[in-house]
């Protein structure tokens, strides 16, 4: 029984996973550089049809990824299986799931016209979240595919052999990027389509290597 709960529920985690980051490469790849390109009449049909309809399913597959992985870090603990990899790529997820729900979605509700605001000021917040979310979705991925099939591509299992240089690194690394998410400005390692994706590999290699090799 235990077994096939642990089937299910990383089954659903990965579901609403690929929902979400799904989505969340739509809003960055195409319907921004399309909005950016389309006429007036096409943005007010996006604002006012696809939208609303995309940030739904948007949000929620956020929620439930979360929510998943709570269940599958309790698991994962209970069976002595907790790495540094976990606790990186969980630490991204759980900063990106909140940043959906405190950041993108509040300033994307003004900017499509569901509530009051300035949309000169939100369209900018909510565009640098998820550009930020953007990048850490690599890394994030990486850890959670390799913390399962692969313990040493993760950092091994929590305990004497954990690395606390590569721990304190890679939180300062986290940090600094959310904290620029929340109070700074769109830098050009991640504003195009190129560039966020570049930066996001880049920080996957950086990540991984500070599990592996520090």
């Amino acid at each position: 029984m235990a077994y096939l709960l642990d089937v299910l529920f990383r089954y659903a985690h990965i579901v609403f996973g690929v929902t979400w980051i799904g989505l969340l490469y739509y809003f960055n790849f195409v319907q921004t550089e399309y909005v950016k390109e389309a006429e007036d009449a096409g943005k007010a049909d996006v604002m006012a049809k696809l939208a609303p309809r995309a940030l739904w399913w948007f949000r929620w597959a956020a929620m439930f990824t979360f929510l998943t992985g709570l269940v599958l870090l309790w698991w994962v603990s209970s069976q002595q299986r907790y790495n540094l990899g976990i606790s990186l790529g969980a630490l991204m997820g759980t900063l990106m799931m909140l940043n959906v729900w405190l950041i993108i979605w509040p300033n994307q509700k003004i900017v499509i016209g569901l509530a009051e605001g300035d949309k000169a000021a939100a369209g900018p917040k909510a565009g640098l979240a998820s550009r930020t979310n953007t990048l850490f979705s690599l890394p994030m991925l990486y850890f959670m595919v390799a913390s399962i099939h692969g313990l040493a591509a993760s950092g091994g299992t929590w305990g004497a052999e954990t690395s606390m240089p590569a721990l304190i690194i890679g939180l300062v690394i986290i940090a600094v990027i959310e904290a620029n998410a929340i109070w700074g400005k769109m830098l050009s390692v991640i504003q195009s389509v190129n560039a966020v994706i570049i930066s996001s590999i880049i920080l996957t290699v950086i990540m991984a290597g500070l599990v592996n090799y520090i």
